[in-house]
């Protein structure tokens, strides 16, 4: 599960179901009005002393709740009978709601269970019906982290030069010599006997000469530039041949490289090495 994919209606499914929890400890009915010492001592219910509305109201939003939450939340959809946690999430919610609001209709004298659990259920079935459908439901609960600042080469906890051992300019590892190939060294020129004498130096080109090579131009720059983003919900990431079938799935509060640009999106590239193109680029941060 990725905590980060989740949305604002996400919040609010699990804050209704949260009351929703609380308000089945409460009454279902109010205390008839009396006075006196002769009133009769009246012990009112709660959901749990029914356990046909505890079923049909109470648990069923609550579970209603959790397969939506949990639906969403996975990288991939868990299907059964053909219909993925979400749809089934949404159905029991309804159901609560449908509920509540004819037993508070039938009911003589509600109590504060029985109205907390019905603005609970409503509450709970529109936030899950809503949330795909409203744009200010569809925001990310929580934003992705602001990357970390870089740090200079040589500090601890700093990213080392690409290469390893044996790259250009790389640290050597103990005991190597410098001319050594085989442990990274450079190879240096092979040390002249005693007395011999250094080969001469070739014979510099004439400056002036017309047949002097030139040096080739180096080839102009491309506009794009390489940079980090994440996205705020989870998206697909398509091959690069244009298959319809994603090859990845990039998950919020993580970071990607954008390696190149093609036409509308992006040619992402994921940490283990796959590159693929992110069609929707709609609400990305840019690191």
């Amino acid at each position: 599960m990725n905590i980060r994919s989740l949305t604002r209606g996400d919040g609010v499914v699990i804050g209704a179901a949260v009351v929703l929890f609380i308000a089945s400890f409460l009454n279902l009915t109010s205390a008839p009005s009396c006075s006196g010492q002769f009133c009769p001592s009246v012990d009112a219910p709660n959901a749990w002393d029914s356990l046909s509305l505890l079923m049909s109201m109470y648990l069923a939003g609550i579970i209603g709740a959790v397969l939506v939450v949990v639906g969403r939340s996975l990288p991939q959809p868990k299907k059964v009978a053909g219909l993925d946690l979400t749809q089934f999430g949404v159905a029991f919610t309804v159901f609560a709601a449908w509920t509540a609001f004819w037993t508070i209709i039938d009911a003589h004298g509600s109590g504060a269970g029985m109205i907390l659990g019905l603005i609970a259920t409503l509450a709970l079935a529109a936030a899950a019906v809503a949330s795909p459908l409203v744009a200010a439901l569809k925001a990310p609960l929580m934003g992705a982290p602001s990357p970390a600042a870089p740090q200079p080469y040589g500090y601890p906890g700093a990213a080392q030069p690409a290469g390893g051992y044996g790259y250009p300019g790389a640290q050597q590892p103990y005991g190597a010599q410098p001319g050594d190939p085989s442990l990274g060294g450079q190879p240096q020129a092979q040390a002249q006997p005693f007395g011999a004498q250094a080969p001469a130096p070739a014979p510099a080109a004439d400056l002036n000469t017309d047949s002097q090579a030139q040096p080739a131009a180096a080839a102009p720059a491309g506009d794009f530039a390489p940079f980090w983003f994440a996205v705020p919900v989870a998206r697909p990431l398509y091959a690069e041949d244009g298959s319809p079938t994603p090859i990845a799935e990039l998950a919020p509060g993580t970071w990607y490289l954008a390696v190149d640009q093609r036409g509308p999106g992006l040619v992402a590239q994921t940490q283990d090495g796959r590159r693929g193109v992110l069609q929707d680029t709609t609400g990305i941060q840019r690191g």
